[in-house]
């Protein structure tokens, strides 16, 4: 079996910037190897062209072209004659794409093609209350309707995703995974009083709820102290950065007891994730947060939000809390009550590793794709005999 991945990003040095999508990609892209898949990833929109292997994995970064008008539709004619060769030349049974924009929208191929649903444009503007543009939700439909099959990180976003689209198709859930030995649970003492926030500074991930819930934090333990680590985003809708509308909000002693870390790199999110007596991340949109998998894995209590897809990765009272994140007072009791109980966090943290491993391991989830991926080649080619 060889599979093949469309991405827009990849965490690989020659490739340009790359968030939960590329990561999520690599986890399972490394596990399939191991399983002796063969693999191709093709990333688009990239700065220049190359081919190449590193970790069993073979690589297509295709540069993204300029068109003096119309580059939405000739550049996506452009990667659907590029695949199509790298498909034929190289064997690829099965392919797969991301739904973020369509992107393969107007694009056939001759293979299985599923799309996998990590939250479409269509699918955060609905969590969000924003409008999304009709260029983008009709390629974002056209490509669903068009998909041979389509797979969701989470039941909720399956479901949610059909609903904005107005569509009745089946899917199948897969859940994301992680890779268990970059994430082992933390075998020092965390420093007393520590919480940690780790992803995009962006409203949508209720940064701006965190530092109301903080103030409350603060008044009742004035010791603690909370790391924001992650890149600034410019909010949509006060046209400024995240990370000061966050500052404006933090009472006087709050801000004193707050450090801003910026991006880091995995190595250095494993170092603060150590660190970290709690992790906080009362997300409004998401998929299926591979932040919450990492946390989780290194033994880690959470208090999280309660939203959506939230129950398909937590368990309220069991690995943290869940909890609305607008609710600032109960939010910041769940926090100080984990801070004040370490026996109830570390006891919280285990339970949250042992899920993870049980349910999000890429071992375990690169079987639940191979099984699926096996099933469409073969009806593929019933229907074709």
């Amino acid at each position: 079996m060889h599979i093949a991945y469309l991405t827009p990003e990849y965490p690989h040095e020659l490739c340009t910037a790359s968030g939960g999508l590329g990561t999520s990609i690599r986890n399972m892209a490394e596990a399939l190897v191991k399983k002796g898949k063969k693999v191709s990833v093709l990333v688009y929109s990239q700065n220049s062209e190359q081919h190449f292997s590193d970790k069993g994995i073979h690589f297509y970064l295709i540069e993204q072209r300029k068109y003096p008008f119309g580059g939405w539709y000739f550049y996506r004619k452009y990667l659907e004659k590029r695949i199509n060769r790298i498909i034929f030349k190289e064997g690829i049974n099965i392919f797969e794409t991301p739904d973020w924009t369509g992107i393969t929208a107007f694009m056939k191929f001759e293979i299985p093609h599923i799309i996998r649903l990590h939250g479409t444009d269509g699918y955060f503007c609905e969590l969000e209350n924003r409008r999304q543009k009709y260029k983008n939700r009709l390629f974002e439909r056209s490509a669903l309707i068009n998909a041979d099959s389509i797979v969701s990180v989470s039941d909720f976003t399956g479901k949610k995703t059909m609903e904005v689209f107005d569509l009745e198709r089946k899917y199948k859930v897969i859940h994301n995974s992680i890779r268990i030995e970059d994430f082992q649970a933390s075998k020092i003492k965390p420093v007393p009083g520590r919480i940690l926030y780790f992803g995009s500074l962006i409203r949508k991930k209720g940064v701006l709820e965190l530092a109301e819930i903080y103030n409350r934090v603060v008044r009742e333990n004035p010791e603690v102290k909370l790391i924001l680590a992650g890149r600034d985003i410019v909010d949509i809708f006060e046209n400024t950065s995240t990370l000061e509308l966050f500052k404006n909000k933090l009472t006087q002693k709050a801000i004193k007891q707050f450090e801003y870390i910026g991006s880091l790199d995995y190595s250095k999110v494993r170092e603060e994730l150590e660190n970290a007596s709690l992790v906080v991340l009362p997300s409004f949109a998401e998929a299926m947060p591979m932040t919450w998998l990492e946390s989780m894995a290194m033994g880690k209590a959470l208090v999280t939000s309660n939203i959506g897809w939230a129950p398909e990765v937590m368990i309220d009272g069991k690995t943290g809390y869940m909890v609305d994140p607008r609710n600032h007072k109960l939010y910041a009791s769940r926090i100080v009550d984990l801070l004040k109980d370490s026996k109830l966090s570390k006891g919280m943290g285990k339970a949250a590793r042992e899920l993870v491993v049980r349910n999000f391991s890429s071992k375990v989830v690169a079987e639940q794709n191979i099984k699926f991926y096996q099933e469409l080649i073969e009806k593929k080619n019933l229907d074709l005999n």
